[in-house]
């Protein structure tokens, strides 16, 4: 008989996984010199997801060595000292499902009264309306065992008329009969059709593969050798560029620094969500005339500042310019190549860098990776999920023989990690060695750090599952991903209520979350939050959340007095 699974143990052994990679990830070599420093805690030492894969561990490790990276600029900001860096195991488990655990006014997502709270930049109805919402889903193809994630994204209408379907069917509200609908014609086609319609339309879609046939394709045998992320340097020859100066008292490492983010949905957020924890300012800049899920901003524009700025109109590109000057960190989560296209890439922005005499870091989150013949593909979690193999492994855990999406957007939020980490990489070689950097983070390669690190054992899985009630066994591969996660959401509530201890609760159980007025929302708003804890280093936010294009396209704005603030 086997020790008893840890959890606690399992993270420490991936985080040194991770330092052993630190080389090829260009890490700063005090993370591997100072990895003693770093430890991992849990109140219960339980394994949380009903998912196969070790998704807590993972996040907590790489929560681990964001905070080894953080306690190193700490070093070179404020002088050295012995920084230990804590993570706890049930925070970075809220991290990894949190914006189904925000809420507005007490509403979460899955509310649907929570809609009136927020400002609807789901401008298409991709996300609004039941039918339209189902052209993000994993359906049966004409193939016996076959299945194909079909993602309309955004927009809807061009995957509904792809299968045959008009973009609207007002007749059309019952979720049953939505799935059987819509299913029903994917099912006309294999998934190699899908394949080659989805390319001509270049929809997000894709063929849900098992892991060891993912890897066979060319795409994943070229991406399995890859490190997790990467950070390289960008041409150019520019000396050190030292930290701005920040207060006396000030313990935050990214103080002063600008941060450009250009990302929807969640893990590009994610990304600038997590610099604006460590003192950054970020200004998110959002086209007036492209969708975005309202819900998502709540928890994802933590800490940020919203401006709308459309970058393929003149005064737009020349708005956009000014704030680029003083740049110190562009995050770039668009479908590979949008924003080259626009002239702002990571080759321009370095060249503007050497003009200025200033370095830049360039931080890119995409789906597929950046090698290989599908690096140019656009793609989402649920994509990601399906092609390296996730969801077949989730529905095998569930005992079924075919894939299932996992409950809430976890790669995203891993995702989202690793490209702040890419983040703080590049500034932290910035400060020390000059240059500019390039970060690359993508969903995929999230999804193989996982089968990297290893499935739980069978036994485990066994265990995992004897805990679980019915209603998790009668989730299908056609459900939604908000059936799915409001499912298991529910079934963690019952389980570990320690979990969703609320912010302003009496109980005195610490929370995971915090609560804040927001002005912009004109609401309360509660969020997860921070993850990381670092001696001497403060890690929290400065601002509530605001909808998309709260604000003015300016950095001055961040020096004004807030209005927001933080109650619990």
């Amino acid at each position: 008989m086997g020790s008893v699974y840890s959890p606690v143990r399992e993270t420490g052994r991936i985080f040194s996984h991770l330092c052993d990679q630190a080389e090829r990830l260009n890490l700063p070599s005090e993370v591997v010199e100072n990895k003693n420093a770093v430890s991992f805690d849990s109140s219960h030492n339980e394994i949380y997801y009903p998912i196969p894969f070790k998704e807590t561990e993972t996040l907590a490790a790489l929560k681990g060595v964001e905070g080894s990276v953080a306690a190193a600029i700490a070093n070179l900001r404020y002088g050295p000292q012995k920084r230990d860096v804590k993570v706890n195991l049930e925070r970075a488990t809220a991290f990894g499902c949190q914006a189904y655990m925000a809420k507005v006014d007490g509403l979460s997502k899955l509310d649907p009264e929570v809609k009136k709270k927020l400002k609807d930049t789901d401008l298409l109805a991709a996300q609004s309306n039941g039918y339209r919402r189902m052209s993000a889903n994993l359906y049966k193809t004409k193939n016996e065992g076959e299945y194909f994630h079909i993602h309309g994204s955004l927009e809807a209408t061009t995957t509904l008329n792809m299968i045959g379907l008009d973009g609207h069917r007002p007749d059309l509200t019952d979720y049953e009969e939505i799935i059987k609908v819509i299913e029903s014609h994917v099912q006309k086609y294999t998934a190699a059709e899908l394949e080659e319609m989805n390319k001509a339309r270049k929809q997000a879609g894709v063929t849900a593969f098992k892991y060891e046939d993912f890897i066979k394709t060319a795409h994943g045998e070229l991406n399995v050798q890859q490190p997790a992320w990467k950070v390289s340097r960008l041409k150019g020859d520019l000396p050190p560029t030292p930290f701005p100066a920040s207060r006396p008292d000030s313990k935050k490492i990214l103080e002063g620094i600008k941060v450009l983010e250009l990302c929807r949905i969640i893990a590009g957020p994610t990304v600038a969500r997590i610099l604006t924890e460590y003192g950054a300012d970020v200004l998110k800049i959002t086209s007036p005339s492209l969708s975005d899920v309202p819900f998502f901003q709540v928890d994802g524009n933590m800490g940020k500042r919203t401006a709308d700025l459309d970058l393929k109109t003149e005064e737009g590109r020349r708005q956009f310019e000014e704030l680029l000057a003083d740049a110190d960190v562009v995050v770039d989560g668009y479908r590979p190549g949008a924003i080259e296209k626009l002239g702002y890439g990571p080759e321009a922005l370095s060249s503007l860098a050497e003009k200025r005499g200033k370095g830049i870091v360039y931080v890119n989150e995409n789906c597929f990776g950046y090698e290989g013949e599908w690096a140019g593909r656009a793609g989402w979690q649920q994509i990601a999920d399906c092609v390296t193999g996730v969801a077949w492994a989730q529905g095998q855990f569930m005992g079924l023989s075919n894939p299932v999406v996992p409950p809430f957007p976890i790669s995203d939020y891993g995702t989202g990690c690793m490209g702040a980490i890419a983040a703080l990489t590049g500034l932290y070689h910035r400060a020390k060695t000059g240059g500019s950097y390039h970060g690359k983070a993508s969903l995929m390669h999230y999804d193989l750090l996982l089968f990297a690190v290893g499935k739980y054992s069978e036994e485990v899985q066994e265990k995992m599952r004897a805990a679980q009630p019915p209603e998790f066994f009668k989730l299908r591969h056609c459900d939604s991903v908000d059936r799915i996660s409001s499912t298991v959401l529910k079934i963690m509530q019952a389980r570990f209520p320690h979990l969703y201890v609320s912010a302003d609760s009496a109980s005195g159980q610490e929370a995971l979350t915090e609560k804040w007025y927001s002005k912009a929302y004109n609401a309360d708003i509660e969020v997860v939050r921070p993850i990381c804890e670092i001696d001497g280093v403060e890690n929290k936010f400065e601002r509530a959340s605001r909808p998309n294009g709260a604000d003015r396209a300016s950095w001055e704005d961040f020096r004004e007095v807030e209005e927001d603030h933080k109650k619990a």
